[in-house]
């Protein structure tokens, strides 16, 4: 059995964490890290290895044998170091796994990220000058067509630092903490370069400006530091893009709108892209019935993705229901290796599942393609 972990500091241990957790410098000799204990839910007092060297402010990840850069910059004060401390909570560590090709359809989108976010990385020679890398990239479209899945596969694909920004990671209760967590995130992010800045349902947080719309003091401040430090990215030479989704571009901001020069319209998923998701999600069995792929294509005009998983998940849902009806008739619990197989879907389970599930994103569709053709971005061939 293990050893159990000390439970209290030596007097050196203290010192070391007191020194990194205020900013005071750290002696050059010094290589151990600081043991920060981290009290579980069952009450024993483990060592947290992640926690001391972001305490410390250093990596203990290497990079082509060369230490990683600290996690946090040189802050001025031990405040702005706690909030930066808080805003590393969502930089997104892990790979979300999501892939171009794993996005159906949305080729204009893809084209037009690619070229905005990805090629500036991988071939930085090429975009200097008036050719600079858009700092501002906004997806707009209706709810459920794949703008997140889009944020996921350019922080899969792009390799760069991402920050999953909500509203309730910049805004806090405090008088003037919502400013300085803005300030805070893009200093963090230029730390990080290359780096994105993912502000998902960013109506929520920078919607117009007006003294008519009771707008708080309190938001007015914070929407104009995020403004002040969008436009400030221009006077760096690191490269950090943000990138907002919106179901609701027109509430935006003018000023938020110019800041965000490259605006993609996500639309609802055009018939191609509709049978290679019904193909991926409901795939054929061989020798059973073939699914009607056709009529699902049809029936679903103005579906979005999300609308259609709901209706393979309904129609794989059909033949589950029939093994439950089953089971009710037994009067004890059926044993695991016992159960009964669930049957192949069936075509009158397409059209019940269809019949169950209606669009839920169809009605504004109109309003998408004014605002793409008065602000959004084109492909020009």
């Amino acid at each position: 059995m293990d050893e159990p972990m000390p439970t209290r500091w030596s007097f050196q241990d203290f010192k070391m964490f007191y020194d990194a957790k205020f900013g005071r410098k750290k002696e050059a000799e010094q290589k151990e890290n600081v043991l920060v204990s981290n009290v579980h839910t069952n009450g024993t007092n483990v060592v947290n290895e992640e926690f001391r060297n972001q305490a410390n402010g250093i990596s203990s990840e290497t990079t082509n044998g060369k230490p990683q850069k600290s996690l946090l910059p040189p802050f001025d004060s031990a405040e702005t170091r706690a909030l930066g401390e808080s805003l590393c909570r969502d930089i997104i560590r892990g790979n979300p796994d999501v892939k171009w090709e794993n996005i159906k359809g949305l080729e204009t989108a893809k084209r037009l990220l690619k070229e905005a976010v990805v090629m500036p990385i991988k071939y930085p020679k090429y975009f200097t000058g008036l050719l600079s890398p858009w700092k501002g990239i906004l997806l707009f479209g209706p709810p459920g067509t794949g703008k997140t899945m889009l944020a996921k596969a350019v922080a899969t694909e792009c390799n760069t630092t991402f920050f999953n920004i909500s509203a309730s990671s910049i805004v806090s209760k405090w008088r003037g903490d919502s400013e300085k967590l803005v300030k805070v995130l893009f200093e963090l992010a230029r730390h990080h370069a290359p780096s994105t800045i993912f502000l998902d349902e960013i109506d929520a947080i920078i919607s117009q400006r007006g003294e008519g719309r009771s707008e708080h003091e309190a938001s007015r401040r914070l929407k104009t530091e995020l403004l002040v430090q969008m436009d400030g990215l221009t006077k760096t030479n690191d490269l950090v893009f943000v990138l907002a989704a919106t179901n609701l571009p027109w509430e935006l901001d003018a000023a938020m709108l110019r800041r965000l020069e490259k605006r993609i319209l996500v639309p609802l998923p055009e018939p191609e892209a509709r049978r290679a998701m019904f193909e991926e999600l409901l795939p054929s069995i061989p020798g059973e019935e073939k699914l009607p792929y056709e009529l699902l294509v049809e029936r679903t005009e103005g579906y979005s993705g999300s609308d259609i998983r709901l209706v393979c998940k309904e129609a794989a849902m059909q033949p589950l229901r029939r093994v439950m009806v089953l089971l009710e008739e037994e009067p004890d619990v059926v044993p695991e290796d016992e159960l009964p197989k669930v049957g192949p879907i069936k075509h009158e389970d397409i059209e019940t599942a269809l019949r169950n599930t209606r669009p839920s994103a169809h009605l504004h569709a109109h309003r998408y393609d004014k605002f793409n053709a008065d602000y959004g971005s084109h492909i020009v061939q």
